[in-house]
């Protein structure tokens, strides 16, 4: 399956339609559907222009103020589902170049004043030092093609969003996606001082998941949750990106149980150094 933004538009439109359609053949008003579904007339007409992208939730109550039958309201929902999920593979974001996906992430994070990033086995770029970035850039399967120097400016350009004191940031790291050995010993040390670093900033809480700790859970995949209204799913392939109200409140239930059994704050900040200790000692002893 490969995300097309054009096909996403016209997801959107067909269901639009669909609604106004359905909207007209019941004789109701916009104004006399929006008194039904508790919304405002306003917010029925962006979504009958598919200006405005209804979750799963403002469709039923649509389709239960319209009375429509079984079947047609499993068919709407199944367009809504999937106008509410994208998806984009990787061989896609390299045709359209991978610096357009950087653009969309930064303004993903100036939209968002809490950002949740639940990082199980690699170190986000917002975090990254250089040099483990160009590694996480050229991975031994599928490499970034194209102009990875452009894209990693963008990446590190995008990092200044850290220190805006009106966000809130917190990133959720297993020890494995931490000392994962992406690069030198030297380089991984560095990263790991620099994760140090960054968590003292006010706006910043960085927790750790040890793997001497005991989870009822595993943590499948990395996923971004900004604010309450997107959901983005990394996967080896590509990305998913969810709306629906009830998507996001599961990834955020998600982030929520993890953190709960986190460390944070000095304790984290302890574990982290030790580990940056040990890959020094490491590349002491490469030296040797």
């Amino acid at each position: 399956m490969t995300f097309d933004p054009r096909q996403a538009g016209r997801d959107r439109l067909r269901l639009a339609s669909a609604l106004r359609a359905l909207r007209n053949a019941s004789g109701l008003s916009g104004e006399r559907l929006a008194i039904r579904c508790a919304m405002s007339q306003s917010k029925i007409s962006r979504i009958e222009t598919g200006r405005t992208l209804p979750s799963i939730l403002d469709v039923r109550q649509i389709l239960e103020a319209l009375d429509v039958d079984t079947a047609t309201a499993d068919e709407i929902t199944r367009l809504a589902e999937v106008a509410n999920t994208e998806y984009e593979d990787v061989r896609t974001s390299v045709r359209r170049g991978l610096h357009h996906r950087q653009r969309e992430l930064a303004a993903l994070e100036a939209g968002a004043d809490h950002i949740r990033h639940f990082l199980p086995v690699m170190i986000t770029g917002l975090l990254q030092t250089p040099e483990y970035m160009r590694q996480a850039l050229a991975p031994a399967v599928d490499p970034a093609a194209g102009d990875t120097a452009r894209m990693m400016a963008i990446k590190l350009e995008r990092q200044s969003v850290l220190h805006d004191r009106r966000k809130r940031f917190d990133f959720l790291l297993t020890e494995s996606a931490i000392r994962w050995q992406l690069c030198q010993a030297s380089a991984m040390a560095l990263q790991l001082d620099h994760l140090v670093a960054v968590s003292r900033l006010p706006q910043i809480h960085v927790h750790i998941l040890p793997l001497r700790r005991r989870l009822t859970d595993a943590p499948f995949n990395t996923f971004v949750v900004y604010g309450d209204h997107l959901v983005t799913v990394e996967l080896f392939s590509g990305q998913l990106v969810f709306r629906d109200p009830k998507d996001v409140l599961y990834h955020r239930s998600l982030f929520e149980y993890f953190t709960g059994l986190s460390l944070s704050g000095d304790e984290a900040r302890a574990e982290i150094e030790s580990w940056a200790a040990s890959f020094r000692t490491q590349s002491m002893q490469e030296r040797d």
